[in-house]
């Protein structure tokens, strides 16, 4: 079934995508809400999953991550990343359209729950 679905920003995602995506009215829990400053990734992706969110990153070692638990045959409820590159790249505005986009999708996350956005050429 298509719709949004709630978010869990790490740490290393910017303020002002985080502003524009709860302005378009998309359900965020901040990594900096719920655990002190410099808590390494382990917890926050735990957390995400616990709180049954979709973790954004734009971290190598949480997508990492997300692939082990994928091949564990560990349930979660999907990740999105792209590097921090992209920011050079593309608009905040660029960004959530590409969640949008993502929302109108029936279940973006299956059969894989690991989602990269990357620039539209």
């Amino acid at each position: 079934m298509a719709g949004r679905f709630p978010l869990y920003t790490d740490a290393d995602v910017r303020g002002p995508l985080i502003k524009a995506l709860k302005s378009a009215g998309w359900d965020i829990a901040r990594a900096i809400d719920e655990m002190v400053e410099g808590t390494s990734d382990p917890p926050h992706f735990e957390r995400a999953v616990k709180l049954g969110r979709v973790l954004v990153t734009n971290d190598a070692g949480q997508e990492a991550r997300a692939q082990q638990w994928y091949e564990a045959k560990r349930n979660f409820p999907g990740l999105i990343v792209w590097r921090q590159a992209v920011y050079d790249q593309m608009t905040f505005g660029q960004l959530v359209d590409a969640f949008e986009e993502l929302a109108g999708q029936d279940d973006p996350f299956t059969p894989y729950p690991i989602i990269r956005i990357w620039p539209k050429r």
